[in-house]
């Protein structure tokens, strides 16, 4: 039955709603906005007050309008009382005061604190704040779960993520198993996910912003509130997260700083792009879109902001203007100032500190380049940071367009460069390559009559591909299977190195991309992206490493693949295993052998996509990487014996009934020594020892007769 709530007494219905008053109280615009609070002024006899009048209100008359009779200093007993009251035109110059002046040192002795008058009245009247000290609450302590327990595994397995429709689930990957699930998300947004550099986190967006999980359950590590967020990246070393959102800080309420839950302040109204802090969750610095000099925004190409291989510097780019490098974790600029370089319209950091063969210490170095103006040629420049010296040019005529590829080492870079005809009807490329480690960077030059469509470094190599294709008007399409593939490689004299040569080139093919292992020698090649093309072609190629008589290396194709509706491939960590996938036609993924043959086919409804887990780097000296090398053979035995288990359950069965019974052997031995060293026996090791000393150990044998007895047997 319904209560009746006016049968109910006056005392059942005294209930404290005071927290509930101050969570949801409504603020009166009571005019105090555009007043400020400032202490920590000096006290100053009354004879001093015009003197001092004079210099503030100067000070705070350069944020704002100081209304007439809106400035208050009090003085009691002919001194003043060391704060003061002040009134701007509106509140926007009240809080540019606030912003300016809040904790500004005045002289040696005063310091200024500033704060709005509706603050004061608003906390000197909260009931839950006292004059006496309240020690906080003491939280238990909550270990954190081992962030690379996955490297860990006894098997050394892999793992990977897929991600079906809201749904990511996190597998072990084994050749001779089914995926194994190790953890899932639920409820993720279609936004890309992906690991850190190091896999220790599974970023994934939300309409909130962005998430980090790990751990082996995968429980939420960090969540950092950019609303709308469209884009993210890590720094190198993962301390350091880049966030985009299309709605400027401030546009909405789950975005303004005066929502108690948006991490922002007020000096990031307007930016749209955030730095954080990884462990600390909070907003280091945020920055605007680039803008023209009309003020409109520049399209600019994601990472906005990109990073230096140590994760110290980090800069971005203002098309046509400048280049500003800023410093981790102070988020200043280098040096207070941006690099002002009329027309720059890219730049690429080195992917890990070099030795350049002008110094002989590791540094930070990036390029850049400008395209022609006027009667200056285009250049292609190369900097030090934090020095800013720039440390070798390349002037260029004739340009279209440049790209920047870095080999992963650091060694060479290479600059693509579109050129034109002086008719301007036709393109061609110029592959520039810098030998970075080389005494004053020499360059060296391989001209082409087609267009470069795709180039790629092998890993830790010095060896690439270059897929090109003859130009083509703008209003024509490119034929099929016109595309060359082209394999390079150094040719080496009695161990010296000379120039780029082909290896072998392939002409009349579809190929568009190029996926190196990552421990080099194998390459996957494909046709993705080719118009008209019902089915992914997939080369798999052996760049084997060991020199011909030719000082060539050796090309072998290893297999032609085709797979229907396939939209991209993944080498993992290891360089044992490629995932291939779709997503619309037949959704699902499928698991190879480097080689190409086929592990695991999975189809998937609502499939989005996978990515293996990344490793950090190995800890190993480069002495104990030669030993690992040197002693192989005898290390990879107890993972060839294994591998043979997982090629044959008898001989898994047989293997584990072995291991076992050994097992039970040493627990069985071990606790018969036990019993014998608690009843005083000396253990085997002691009576070694006694033998080694040089002593003698007698043993005699003694018989007595204890009882004797007759019998007559019949």
């Amino acid at each position: 039955m319904a209560t009746d709530t006016r049968s109910l007494q006056d005392e059942e219905l005294d209930i404290d709603v005071s927290d509930l008053e101050r969570k949801y109280a409504v603020t009166l615009d009571e005019g105090l906005e555009s007043f400020v609070v400032v202490d920590g002024a000096p006290k100053a006899p009354e004879a001093k007050v015009p003197v001092l009048t004079k210099v503030l209100k100067k000070l705070f008359g350069s944020v704002g309008t100081i209304k007439e009779d809106g400035f208050h200093m009090p003085v009691e007993n002919g001194v003043t009382k060391g704060f003061l009251f002040i009134e701007y035109e509106n509140p926007k110059q009240a809080a540019e005061a606030i912003k300016t002046y809040n904790h500004k040192r005045l002289d040696a002795k005063h310091t200024l604190l500033v704060n709005r008058l509706s603050d004061v009245e608003r906390f000197g009247n909260d009931d839950t704040i006292t004059e006496e000290f309240v020690p906080p609450a003491k939280t238990e302590f909550k270990p954190r779960e081992h962030l690379r327990s996955w490297l860990t595994d006894p098997s050394a397995r892999e793992q990977l993520f897929t991600h079906s429709n809201e749904t990511i689930t996190i597998n072990w990957f084994k050749k001779t198993e089914e995926p194994k699930v190790a953890g899932n998300l639920y409820k993720v947004a279609e936004g890309p996910a992906r690991w850190s550099p190091f896999g220790t986190y599974l970023a994934t967006m939300y309409n909130f912003g962005v998430q980090l999980n790990g751990g082996p359950s995968f429980d939420i590590l960090a969540q950092f509130l950019h609303y709308s967020v469209k884009a993210f990246h890590f720094s190198p070393n993962e301390k350091y997260l880049v966030t985009f959102s299309d709605s400027p800080i401030g546009s909405v309420n789950e975005n303004d700083p005066e929502n108690p839950k948006v991490p922002f302040s007020e000096q990031d109204v307007g930016n749209q792009v955030v730095v954080w802090d990884v462990l600390t969750q909070l907003p280091l610095r945020s920055f605007p879109l680039p803008t023209n000099s009309k003020g409109e925004k520049q399209q600019v190409s994601w990472p906005i902001l990109k990073w230096s291989a140590d994760s110290k510097y980090f800069a971005r780019v203002t098309p046509g203007e400048q280049l500003s490098i800023y410093e981790a974790p102070s988020m200043g600029l280098l040096d207070k100032k941006s690099i002002k370089i009329p027309g720059i319209v890219d730049f690429a950091f080195a992917p890990t500190s070099v030795q350049t063969g002008n110094k002989g210490e590791l540094e930070q170095i990036l390029c850049y380049w400008t395209p022609e103006i006027g009667n200056q040629a285009a250049r292609v420049s190369i900097m030090s940071v934090p020095s800013k010296k720039v440390i070798r040019t390349r002037n260029l005529f004739n340009v279209s367009d440049c790209k920047f590829h870095w080999q992963d080492q650091g060694k060479y870079l290479c600059v693509k460069v579109d050129r034109h005809t002086r008719t301007k009807k036709q393109i061609f490329t110029n592959l520039e390559f810098f030998r970075i480690t080389e005494k004053d960077i020499p360059v060296e030059v391989i001209e082409l009559k087609d267009i470069v469509i795709n180039f790629a470094w092998e890993p830790k190599g010095d060896r690439f591909i270059v897929v090109s294709r003859p130009d083509v008007p703008s209003n024509e399409k490119p034929a099929l299977n016109s595309n060359n593939l082209s394999f390079y490689a150094l040719e080496r004299k009695k161990n010296m190195q000379s120039g780029w040569k082909v290896v072998q080139s392939f002409s009349k093919k579809s190929t568009t991309s190029i996926y190196w292992s990552p421990k080099g020698r194998f390459v996957v090649t494909s046709n993705f992206g080719v118009p008209g093309a019902s089915q992914a072609v997939f080369e798999f190629w052996d760049f084997e490493t060991e020199a011909k008589e030719d000082n060539t290396s050796p090309l072998v194709h290893i297999l032609t693949s085709e797979y229907y509706g396939i939209v991209d491939l993944e080498w993992d960590p290891s360089g044992r295993y490629i995932a291939l996938w779709s997503i619309k036609n037949q959704p699902g993924y499928k698991l190879l052998r480097f080689n190409g043959d086929l592990l695991y086919d999975k189809g998937v409804d609502y499939f989005r996509g996978l990515t293996w887990r990344p490793r950090p780097a190995s800890v190993l000296s480069p002495k104990e990487r030669r030993n690992v090398l040197k002693n192989l053979k005898d290390l990879s035995a107890r993972f060839d014996e294994e591998d043979a288990m997982d090629a044959d359950a008898a001989i898994r069965i047989l293997v584990t009934k072995r291991r076992d019974a050994l097992a039970y052997w040493r627990k069985w031995r071990k606790e018969v020594t036990d019993k014998l060293h608690a009843a005083h026996f000396p253990t085997e090791e002691e009576i070694l020892k006694e033998l080694e000393s040089g002593s003698q150990v007698v043993e005699e044998v003694r018989e007595e007769i204890i009882e004797e007895t007759e019998e007559i047997i019949n």
